[in-house]
């Protein structure tokens, strides 16, 4: 395919080169076409397309993490709040914590996807085309829903690009969240996940560190997520309608972010290397007085208002913490010193199984609850449909 001087645009290197394959037939092309609308339409492909290869590397991180979260079913950890440990918790239960934003983040997209999957062809350059063509052909051929509606709207619309990078944002976001807890649970002080070899590098100069590369790179990626977003939020600020030039500096930020659905993958694949050391969390688990609600819970079951029974614990706790034990190395002795409702079955209350189980609602860390909610995230993740691109066009048209 040889160069075309003489063409303005790509548009009319398309029409010249197909009029040097099939001849004059190929003048036709622009019959009922403007750029304006052929534009709108490529991007609409485009950002289609690269959805459903996001939503299909979502599913695959997904996935891993809960087949990480089946295998790890009975390990345990702490929780934390404000950056300090809270109480303890099932990995599996933390594990599905970053399910739960993925899941939010693929409606997102499915949403996004549905908005934008209506054809511009036929909106002509502002006013609609003047022949009287039929737009759902050209509309079904492409796989999209229908014809768009209005065509000032057609040829100036870009939320669906602005709608599409702040629905990454989100990705970026979670993604972030998830490696900055991985970067710091592999730390030596935290020392709960030992990081693949694969994924991570050595220092240069300090033979005994293993950097979190990945986590670290992952980490910084939301920047320029968000930044494609911003970028496209202030270059459709204050368009009067409809096409304008503008509209062509949004096509980069969209094209700026193809790397999402390759990181999305390597995500899904450190995800499922990743080694938790199960020793070290079960100890972290059983100290710092992580069954105080427990205990305070145990309290309650005795008949006192929760106020009272937090106050009963709390001065419990200082006073372990002034010993230097844990609440279940205190006696029943002492324990009668903050409250006559303590019996000998407080111990069995506040062990780690006890304190996992107490949380016995919906959405919570109690064991079975945790196992259940391991059954039903495999028939959710069974009903999602695919959505490589192979699959796109069935799909949509489905």
């Amino acid at each position: 395919m040889r160069n075309h001087p003489c063409a303005e645009d790509i548009h009319h290197f398309v029409e010249l080169t197909l009029v040097e394959h099939i001849g004059t037939l190929g003048l036709k092309l622009h019959t009922g076409r403007s750029r304006n609308e052929q534009i709108a339409t490529d991007l609409r492909l485009y950002v289609r397309k690269q959805i459903a290869l996001t939503l299909d590397a979502l599913i695959g991180w997904v996935n891993a993490l809960a087949e990480k979260a089946h295998n790890e079913d009975d390990a345990v950890m702490p929780s934390y709040t404000h950056m300090q440990r809270a109480e303890p918790v099932l990995v599996a239960h933390w594990l599905m914590a970053y399910v739960e934003m993925i899941m939010r983040d693929v409606g997102r997209l499915m949403d996004c996807k549905a908005r934008l999957n209506y054809c511009p062809l036929g909106s002509g350059a502002v006013a609609g085309a003047t022949l009287a063509l039929d737009r759902t052909i050209a509309a079904k051929e492409l796989g999209f829903r229908g014809p768009t509606s209005n065509s000032m709207d057609a040829t100036s619309d870009r939320d669906f690009i602005l709608e599409y990078l702040q629905a990454l944002t989100f990705v970026g976001l979670h993604l972030s969240r998830f490696a900055e807890e991985i970067t710091l649970f592999a730390t030596a002080e935290f020392n709960f996940i030992t990081l693949p070899e694969a994924f991570s590098t050595g220092s240069s100069a300090m033979p005994q560190k293993k950097n979190p590369d990945l986590t670290e790179l992952i980490r910084a990626k939301v920047g320029r997520i968000h930044g494609a977003a911003q970028a496209v939020t202030l270059q459709l600020k204050g368009l009067p309608l409809a096409y304008n030039k503008d509209m062509q500096e949004t096509q980069e930020p969209a094209f700026a972010v193809e790397f999402v659905p390759q990181m999305l993958r390597l995500v899904a694949r450190f995800t499922s290397a990743l080694s938790f050391n199960r020793e070290r969390m079960n100890e972290a688990a059983q100290s710092g007085y992580l069954n105080a609600m427990a205990a305070a819970t145990y309290l309650v079951h005795k008949g006192l208002p929760f106020r009272t029974a937090h106050e009963k614990i709390g001065n419990a706790v200082r006073f372990a913490i002034e010993k230097g034990v844990e609440l279940n190395a205190l006696t029943l002795d002492e324990l009668h010193e903050f409250g006559i409702e303590f019996d000998e079955d407080f111990f069995a209350a506040i062990t780690l199984n006890a304190t996992l189980d107490c949380h016995d609602v919906i959405g919570g860390t109690a064991r079975e609850r945790v196992r259940k909610d391991l059954t039903s995230l495999r028939q959710r993740l069974a009903t999602l449909p695919q959505f490589n691109e192979h699959q796109e066009a069935a799909h949509v048209s489905a």
